[in-house]
């Protein structure tokens, strides 16, 4: 989720129901924080607690170091990141690549843990790939060095995000610690989640991509797990306010020129989620102006609320 869940995008999940928002993927590379994008992915001005930073890396003093420096600037909560797949990060051995050497997982948790007064949860898939499926070993490690909360997406890493999640391992996982567990991986609905708790016993979901273009999802599924049903769809006029909130916010916190490139990936997913047609969505995203795109994005909602906006 690195590009997607920064300041912006997290306070508004935790307004529409999320119960916590972790930062964007920041390296433990203390030499690269100079640069514009850590220096925002560092940025929790007026963030909600608890205000969670998750840390990239291979090395374990480096974790350590980064881990403290961000306990010093505000964080609540230290999560480590041993989950994603993306070949960039898998080929500096961080990320997925880690749960392939236990022995280096369980001196990186203990560094971190050790350096901080604070929580330190792990992100992290089943394995690196189907025949190495080593999730509970890496489980059991974690909980021996003291990690609060694991958060397990239901793919290893040579998966990616294709086929569909597996919740065996993540089941497994849950039986084999004590500590809280949370299921991660398509989870798109209230009926969704129900169905993975169930089968899990995990202690929460994660939710991630579901939330692209639907911020609201939190809302649904807390609705559906609290009462069994999911709950009225949003007014269409919340869903505009809403659109335009978010769309505020990203200009204010990234400046004008760049906010009309951040705000483009959620204004598509928006689109798309909304059934806008695909003249539209061209229309819309072919802006090049801040105040352009802001108007024209504001004109279609205005026609979307009043159903005139054209719909494929």
């Amino acid at each position: 989720m690195a590009g997607v869940t920064d300041r912006p995008f997290r306070v508004l999940c935790r307004r529409l129901g999320a119960g916590v928002a972790a930062s964007e993927m920041l390296t433990s590379d203390t030499r690269l924080w100079s640069s514009r994008k850590s220096r925002r992915r560092m940025n929790h001005e007026g963030e909600p607690s608890p205000r969670i930073v998750q840390l990239a890396g291979a090395e374990p003093a480096a974790l350590a170091e980064a881990a403290r420096l961000n306990v010093d600037l505000g964080a609540e909560v230290i999560d480590i990141n041993m989950g994603c797949p993306a070949k960039k990060v898998f080929n500096r051995h961080c990320g997925s690549a880690l749960l392939g050497d236990e022995p280096l997982v369980a001196r990186i948790l203990e560094a971190v843990v050790g350096a901080v007064a604070v929580p330190v949860t792990l992100k992290m898939r089943t394995g690196v790939d189907p025949a190495h499926r080593n999730g509970v070993n890496i489980a059991r490690i974690a909980a021996a060095c003291g990690i609060a909360a694991l958060a397990v997406h239901g793919r290893t890493r040579a998966d990616h995000y294709a086929g569909e999640a597996e919740y065996a391992t993540i089941r497994d996982i849950k039986a084999a610690v004590a500590i809280p567990v949370f299921a991660n991986g398509d989870i798109d609905s209230g009926h969704k989640a129900r169905a993975v708790l169930d089968c899990t016993g995990a202690d929460g979901i994660m939710i991630g991509r579901a939330a692209h273009g639907a911020p609201w999802i939190f809302r649904d599924v807390n609705g559906f797990l609290s009462n069994g049903a999911r709950p009225p769809a949003l007014a269409r006029e919340r869903v505009r306010d809403i659109i335009a909130s978010h769309l505020t916010d990203l200009y204010d916190f990234y400046g004008e020129a760049d906010g009309v490139r951040f705000a483009r990936k959620h204004l598509g997913w928006y689109f798309e989620e909304l059934l806008g047609t695909q003249d539209d969505r061209r229309k819309l995203m072919s802006q090049e102006n801040t105040a352009g795109q802001f108007a024209c994005v504001s004109a279609w909602l205005d026609r979307w609320v009043d159903g005139t906006a054209a719909a494929a």
